[in-house]
């Protein structure tokens, strides 16, 4: 079967790993599209595709058969919602959309057209995270009470850093939640089982201003960092703290689940191992597809001793997309319910963020409907 045919939207870091991931998978890489068409074609040379197009439109009217949205935030919608409505298949870089209003209508759009999405929250494909949803889900095994964990980088510890995230106009009105606190939260619902349904945040910001497109000072309005208490429907607590302004910490996430049963922590700098928590001893759990009981799937793929990483998780995220989109039924994916999912919890984040005290998460009541945060007295 010859490879899918693949437009990639957007020219930067994110443009580059969806082709890249898309190439490692057998896909079509027929053409680029940049905010300019100069920088589309520039793109389409670095990424090894046949051309750059000079709009997504000129790039549905060639034919594809999949849409890669890899463009700053407020654009993911339009774009994302193009293709939709042309019937071609999108994986859309998060967040889905920079409102939860927008994230339900796109959710709802590919639901009504039948057509498959996915947004890349790419840690679920790491065989450790995989081995603690698996031994969580086992029978018997009792449910973890304390949910907790961080995600911490350092890119803009400096207040000469500055990035087209740090404008809430092109990346929403929360970045460091928005941008990684929400993997966090889409791994302890997918490993666990559970859903988030109240939150109490604080943001803060470690500079009040940073370098505009001009070089100028401007005041920051998003923020460099939050703190997050939470419950789950199971009667879970925990909290998570975000930052991206810590010195020292590349791209440090981590996590613990604790039960009465085991406690399951992973540091996604050192993927290749998952903590697991006895009452009378622990064990170190290094992945090794051979291991009886040991996941299975594209996750596991990799023979022990062979470190799994980013570019693998990434390659393996795409490749379920594409089974996807070819019909394929794909276990664990994460689609634009799991983005509309992403935008209600950081959404409930902002408000709570904004006016103080505990905020319930919304919810899909009616099919992608989603009612507004509703603040807890």
């Amino acid at each position: 079967m010859s490879g899918l045919r693949v437009a990639i939207v957007g020219t930067g870091f994110m443009g580059a790993v969806h082709a890249r991931s898309a190439a490692v998978n057998g896909a079509r890489l027929v053409g680029v599209i940049g905010s300019t068409p100069l920088k589309g074609r520039a793109a389409a040379q670095r990424f090894g595709a046949e051309r750059g197009f000079d709009s997504l439109e000129e790039a549905l009217r060639h034919g594809v058969d999949v849409v890669h949205v890899c463009t700053p935030n407020a654009t993911h919608a339009r774009f994302a919602r193009t293709a939709l409505a042309a019937g071609v298949p999108v994986v859309c870089e998060k967040p889905l959309a920079t409102d939860m209003g927008t994230a339900a209508e796109l959710a709802s759009l590919a639901a009504d057209r039948d057509l498959a999405t996915a947004v890349p929250f790419v840690y679920r494909y790491y065989a450790s995270v995989r081995e603690a949803r698996a031994r969580l889900a086992r029978p018997g095994h009792r449910a973890p009470w304390l949910l907790h964990g961080s995600y911490l980088q350092d890119w803009l510890a400096s207040p000469e850093a500055t990035d087209w995230r740090v404008d809430a106009a092109d990346g929403g009105a929360t970045r460091a939640f928005g941008d990684i606190g929400v993997h966090w939260c889409d791994l302890a619902e997918f490993v666990t089982g559970q859903r988030i349904t109240r939150i109490d945040a604080r943001f803060a910001r470690a500079f009040a201003t940073r370098p505009g497109p001009d070089g100028a000072a401007r005041p920051v309005a998003t923020e460099d960092g939050a703190v997050v208490l939470l419950e789950t429907d199971a009667g879970a607590v925990g909290s998570l703290v975000v930052s991206q302004a810590s010195a020292g910490y590349k791209n440090a996430l981590t996590f613990s689940f604790d039960g009465p049963d085991s406690s399951y922590a992973f540091r996604q700098e050192q993927p290749e191992s998952l903590w697991i928590g006895g009452r009378d001893a622990h064990e170190v759990l290094v992945r090794d597809p051979g291991r009886g009981g040991a996941p299975v799937g594209r996750s596991a793929a990799l023979p022990a001793g062979h470190p799994q990483g980013y570019y693998e998780c990434f390659a393996d995220f795409v490749a379920d997309a594409h089974a996807a989109v070819r019909g394929e039924a794909v276990d664990g994916m994460p689609d634009f319910d799991a983005g509309l999912r992403a935008a209600c919890i950081a959404e409930a984040v902002v408000a709570s963020a904004r006016d103080g005290g505990w905020v319930e998460v919304p919810t899909a009541a009616d099919g992608h409907r989603v009612p507004a945060p509703v603040a807890v007295q």
